[in-house]
Parts: C-alpha cells; sequence; structure tokens
C-alpha cells in the first residue's frame, strides 16, 4: 500500500508564508523577545559595578553592547540562523536534524548546545525577577535582601505551579504588556539623551576597542556585555511560534527601543563622572521620574515573568524534541490546552522549579548572579555556530570561502565572550555540575540505544508464514486477542525481530485473528505525519510503518485508530469481531498490546565504555516513564514481556565445554584412577 497521511492530525502549516500583521507582531513582542528585552535591567549596571565613571568606561560600554546586539543579534540570528528552519521550525535540535547526514561528530555539538541552554533555564528567570524586584531599593534603601529573596521565589513559585494549566489565557496578554515595556523603556532613554545628546557618539565602533585596549582589565568586561544577547539562542528557538517575518519585522522596533535605553542609562550615568555609582543607584531605574518608579517596577516584574515563561516553554518543547530524537529518557508530556505546540513536561517543570529556587537561594542578589551568568549561553552559540557553518555549507551551498569568513568572525567573538566568561566557573560550579549531568544523559541516552538498535536480530517473516497462518486458525490453541499488536524497530521490509517470533510462537503461543507491527521512524521535518501499510501474511498479519515529525507525540492508540478506520472505509480490512454473538451486532473485535521491555542479560562480554555506556543506559531509563505511557496505550489492554538484551554472548565457556583446549584432553593416568576405585564387597 503507498504511503500517505494520516487524516484527522494536525499538518504542517508553513508559518513563514503568512503575511505580517499587527496581532501576528503583537504575538512575537510577547513570545520571542522577554529574555532579551529585560536584559537593560542588569546589563549597565553589570558594566559599571563598583568602578569609578569615566567617559571610556561609559561609551566604551554602550558601543561593546549596540555592537554586541549588531553582530550576535541581528546579523548572526535574525539574518543567518532564522533562515536555517526546519519546516517552520528552529532551535538548536531542528538545525541538528537539518545537517545530521553530514557527519556523525554533529552529535556533540547538538547535545551540549542543548544541555547549556537547559542549564540556563535555572538562572535567566531569578536574575530577571531579582532585577526587577530589587528597584524597591531606590525607594526604601534598607529594605532587607532577604525579603527580596522570599518575594522572588513566591513568584517564580507560582510561575512553575501554574505551568499546569497552560498559558493561553495569560499569553494574550503578553504582547501588549511587552508594548508597553519596549514603548516605555525607549522614551526613558530618549528623555536623558536629550540632556546629554554627546552620548550618541557611542555609536562608534572605536569606543568599543578602546575600552577592550585602553582600560585597565577591559576584555574582561565583555563578560558583563555579553548579557545584552543571552536572549538571542531563546529566540531562535521559538521561531515555530511566529515565523521569520514576524521576528525580523519585530526585531527594529525592539533594537531600537534597546539601544535608546542603554544609550539614556549611559546619558544618566556620565553625570556621576569620576565616582562609582552606588549599589542601589541601578541606571535602569534612575533614569525614571521618582513617581514613576513603583509602576516601573511593577512593569518591569510582569516583563521578567513573561521572560522567564518564554524560557520555560522552550525548556519543554527542547525535552520533547530530545526524547523523540533518542537524546532523552522517556518523559510524560501533557498538552495543557488545545494550542499548537504548547506543551507541559512534569518533570522538567519541577526539575527546573528546584534549580531556580536552589539559585535565588544561594545567590540570592542579582549582581551575585550576574558574576554566573552567560558562560552556558556562550557555549550554546558556539555549538549554533558549528551547526550553522554545516548548514550553509551543505544546504545551502554557500561558497566555502564565504562560509570560512563568516565563521571567523563569530567564533573571534563567542570565543572571546567565552574566555571572558571563563571567570565566572568558580561562582557556577553547581551549575556546571547540572549541565554537564543533562549532556552525560543525553549522550548516554543516545549511544545506548544506538548499540541496542544496532544489535537487534531480524528475522525474515516469510520463514514462518506457514506457522503463522496456521496459529491464527488453530482451535486448539485459546484465543490470546482477536487483534494482537507489537511494536517494532525493524524498518526493513518484511522483517521483525527475533523476539516478537519467539514471544508470537514460543514463550507462550499466542493466537489472534490478525497481527499487527508497528513501527515508528523519526522525519526530519517536525509535524508531518505518514504511513504505509504492508500485508506480512495475506489477511492474518500487518505491518504499519509511521514516519512521524520530531514534533509528533507518538500517541499509538490514536495513530493505529485512524489508520484501521482508514483502511476500514476503504474496504482493505473488516475490522468486525469474529466472535458469532459479537459479529451479530456489528462489534468491532478487540486489541492487545505486547511491549516487549529489554533488560540487559548477564551473558554479556562487552568492551569497558559498552559496559558503562550501557550500564548508564538503563539506569536512567529506570526513572523513565513505561512505553506504555510513552506511547499513549496506557488505557489499553497491555502485556509486558521481559526480552534480556545480549549485546555481545560470552561465548568462551561455551567454546570451552565444546571444544576443551588440547592440554585439558590428557587422558587420566589409570593408576589415578585404581587409586581412587573403591573396594565392592561381593
Amino acid at each position: 500500500m503507498s504511503s500517505t497521511t494520516v487524516a484527522g492530525l494536525p499538518t504542517e502549516d508553513n508559518i513563514h508564508r503568512r503575511a505580517i500583521t499587527a496581532a501576528g507582531l503583537l504575538v512575537t513582542l510577547g513570545i520571542i523577545f522577554g529574555d532579551i528585552g529585560t536584559s537593560p535591567l542588569y546589563v549597565f549596571q553589570t558594566i559599571m559595578g563598583d568602578r569609578p565613571v569615566s567617559e571610556l568606561l561609559v561609551y566604551g560600554g554602550v558601543s561593546a553592547v549596540f555592537w554586541t546586539l549588531t553582530l550576535q543579534t541581528t546579523i548572526k540570528y535574525i539574518l543567518l540562523t532564522l533562515e536555517a528552519d526546519n519546516h517552520g521550525e528552529g532551535g538548536i535540535f531542528s538545525l541538528f536534524s537539518l545537517v545530521k547526514r553530514r557527519g556523525r561528530w554533529l552529535l556533540f555539538p547538538a547535545i551540549i548546545g542543548a544541555g547549556t541552554l537547559l542549564a540556563d533555564g535555572i538562572i535567566t528567570p531569578p536574575i530577571s525577577v531579582t532585577s526587577a524586584i530589587e528597584g524597591l531599593k531606590i525607594l526604601y534603601p534598607g529594605l532587607n535582601q532577604e525579603t527580596i529573596v522570599i518575594v522572588v521565589c513566591v513568584i517564580i513559585s507560582l510561575l512553575f505551579a501554574f505551568q499546569q494549566f497552560g498559558t493561553k489565557v495569560v499569553g494574550a496578554a503578553f504582547g501588549p504588556i511587552m508594548l508597553v515595556w519596549f514603548s516605555v523603556i525607549g522614551a526613558l532613554g530618549v528623555a536623558q539623551i536629550l540632556h546629554h545628546p554627546g552620548v550618541l557618539a557611542a555609536l562608534n565602533p572605536v569606543y568599543a576597542i578602546r575600552l577592550l585596549v585602553e582600560y585597565p582589565r577591559g576584555f574582561w568586561l565583555l563578560g558583563a556585555v555579553f548579557l545584552c544577547t543571552t536572549g538571542a539562542e531563546a529566540l531562535y528557538s521559538d521561531l515555530g511560534h511566529c515565523g521569520r517575518k514576524n521576528i525580523r519585522t519585530s526585531w527594529v522596533f525592539v533594537k531600537t527601543a534597546l539601544v535608546l535605553n542603554y544609550l539614556g542609562q549611559a546619558a544618566w550615568t556620565m553625570g556621576h563622572v569620576g565616582q562609582p555609582l552606588a549599589s542601589n543607584e541601578n541606571p535602569f531605574f534612575m533614569i525614571a521620574p521618582k513617581w514613576g518608579i513603583v509602576p516601573l517596577i511593577i512593569l518591569a516584574t510582569m516583563a521578567t515573568i513573561i521572560a522567564s515563561q518564554a524560557l520555560i516553554s522552550g525548556s519543554y518543547t527542547l525535552i520533547s524534541e530530545a526524547v523523540t530524537l533518542r537524546f532523552w529518557p522517556k518523559v510524560r508530556v501533557l498538552f495543557p490546552t488545545d494550542q499548537r505546540g504548547q506543551i507541559y513536561v512534569p518533570s522538567i517543570n519541577w526539575l527546573l522549579w528546584f534549580g531556580c529556587i536552589c539559585v535565588q537561594l544561594w545567590f540570592k542578589t542579582s549582581e551575585a548572579m550576574t558574576a554566573a551568568y552567560g558562560f552556558s549561553i556562550t557555549v550554546a552559540m558556539l555549538m549554533t555556530s558549528i551547526l550553522l557553518s554545516q548548514y550553509l555549507r551543505g544546504v545551502k551551498h554557500w561558497a566555502l570561502p564565504v562560509v570560512a569568513l563568516i565563521m571567523l568572525v563569530f567564533f573571534t567573538v563567542e570565543t572571546s565572550f567565552l574566555i571572558a566568561n571563563i571567570t565566572k566557573l568558580l561562582n557556577r560550579l553547581g551549575i556546571l555540575v547540572f549541565e554537564w549531568g543533562l549532556i552525560f544523559m543525553m549522550w548516554v541516552g543516545y549511544k545506548g540505544r544506538e548499540i541496542k538498535n544496532r544489535l537487534l536480530k531480524m528475522t525474515p517473516v516469510a520463514d514462518n508464514l506457514p506457522t503463522l497462518q496456521e496459529l491464527s486458525t488453530d482451535p486448539s490453541v485459546a484465543k490470546y486477542a482477536s487483534n494482537l499488536v507489537y511494536l517494532t524497530h525493524s524498518k526493513q521490509k518484511g522483517r521483525l525481530e527475533t523476539e516478537i517470533m519467539y514471544s508470537i510462537m514460543r514463550k507462550q503461543p499466542k493466537r489472534a485473528d490478525r497481527y499487527w507491527f508497528i513501527n515508528m521512524s523519526i522525519l526530519t521535518d517536525p509535524y508531518s505525519v505518514r504511513y504505509d501499510v504492508e500485508e506480512l501474511v495475506p489477511g492474518v498479519a500487518y505491518k504499519i510503518n509511521f514516519k512521524l515529525g520530531f514534533r509528533v507525540q507518538p500517541r499509538v492508540n490514536l495513530l493505529f485508530r485512524l489508520v484501521l478506520e482508514e483502511m476500514s472505509n476503504k474496504g482493505e480490512i473488516d475490522i468486525t469481531s469474529r466472535y458469532d454473538s459479537l459479529a451479530r451486532h456489528h462489534m468491532p473485535g478487540d486489541f492487545r498490546f505486547v511491549v516487549l521491555q529489554k533488560v540487559l542479560s548477564y551473558d554479556n562480554e562487552l568492551t569497558t565504555k559498552e559496559r558503562f555506556v550501557l550500564n548508564g543506559y538503563f539506569f536512567i531509563n529506570q526513572f523513565a516513564i513505561s512505553d506504555q505511557q510513552l506511547f499513549g496505550l496506557d488505557t489499553s489492554d497491555v502485556a509486558v514481556e521481559k526480552v534480556p538484551l545480549t549485546v555481545k554472548p560470552a561465548t568462551r565457556a561455551y567454546d570451552l565445554m565444546r571444544d576443551p583446549p588440547e592440554q585439558e584432553q590428557d587422558p587420566v593416568p589409570a593408576s589415578a584412577l585404581q587409586a581412587e576405585t573403591l573396594p565392592v564387597k561381593v
């Protein structure tokens, strides 16, 4: 039967073809730019630190921020990386799906980039919300930091607790709030620039160069400058929500507002030349009139919650794709609303919540957090650059010298940021352990499954065809089910795992009217759903090969039912029960699923690396959900059978028994036999 799509399921919607609308731009502001849009809260304050204010420091800092936004965000992500969409979807796993055929080594930048991006998810909400709440110190200098910590913990806890209900209702307000946010911060910047228009000279890149070369330890200030572009990677991950056109158009407004605000902070700071800023003098809040500080704090808090929400949602999407691409153990993925792409992953939600609370309690202040923030995102950006170079060369077929020149610029900039952020490693050892734990889990998950799948033993169904036909109609065997369904890893036509045939015919003979074997493979595009059906034994055994986009949930019950309905409507099968009493009432036949659960056999001779990987793989999967839950079979009749996985049989002992070494075949001396002979009385 020819390949077809599954009726009743959503097909891919090419979001890039949609016309730009005011509503689309508003949604884009709310979903895409939350993280990068709240960076003015802490970036310029971090650059200034406790250093005496000077023209070189102020102008050089703003110049470095402007050109970082231009090179990294505008050129790399807005212009280049957004072109690398996978049927409308973005993110590092989408990019990996496009280029993975260019080399197995690309697995490493993909999982390192994903792991570091997830690790960023436990520090972005605390630093953003804390920066907003700390604005109260301007009005109340004696405000206890412990009080701020408690308030931030409550806000973060409520944010994560709300995730299980979805964000469809609140999401409708994200766009208008962020429109007000960017308009306000841009207007505040303009008001200060009018008082000190000379600050516009800071847009000259010479000031950024002078800051790095002439200012004492100026190069290390790049660690603070880099914070202005930390939301760029999340921007690419959320491409599928809004589309390339809306993002690029909105960025013109967003960048203008950001640059105006940074210039406004610089203009205000120039009024304090020769002295360091006080600890409660955050230039972001100081450029507002005194009556506007409290409304600005409220607005900033809402904006930082939106920024946190975007990053949390992106983390869910990343883990969902990692599960589908076999990088992550099976976890429960829920759909709290009917909105496309909105998912909820309980295990990741509470893992991120725990990490955020730990970060908040450990660092307490936004200043301490900025000393640990940025390293992970720098690594993620470098990994994206590696994958992007393969995309431009292998998919877009750009000339090698052009790609090399572009990558030379990005690698130089990002390596400089990485070196400047290395000083933060000692401040973030706990986060470092967390992110490399994530990376290790992805690597072990991928390699462990690879070893399992590589060593699957297949057998032609044709060899068992007569037996399967006879078993199906043998009245001496009690009927196991009308329709018996197995999940198979076999992608080869006419072949199945030997374990499946053993389960049907030998472990416990399983008589059924029909046998169904379902295989699922992953497509590089995100939302396609296709299938084809093989008739292995006429009227008795069928194999359905599903080909699912990497963002489609593998809900076997739903997919299988829709295929059966299509086959029945075409007259290809009759799903009516064959029990006489039920057939008279046209009742459909019953279905039973058999899931084969692999366990590591003791009968193995493995290399040290293989044993390490497989032991790690099976240990991690102890905490994963079952196949019944993953494939949506929770409410079905499911039988689970454990199958020992023998990777490399321990043949040496068997060979010794069958063909012992020559020195062990010497006959036992007769004298020895005589010596052991017991006397027998007659």
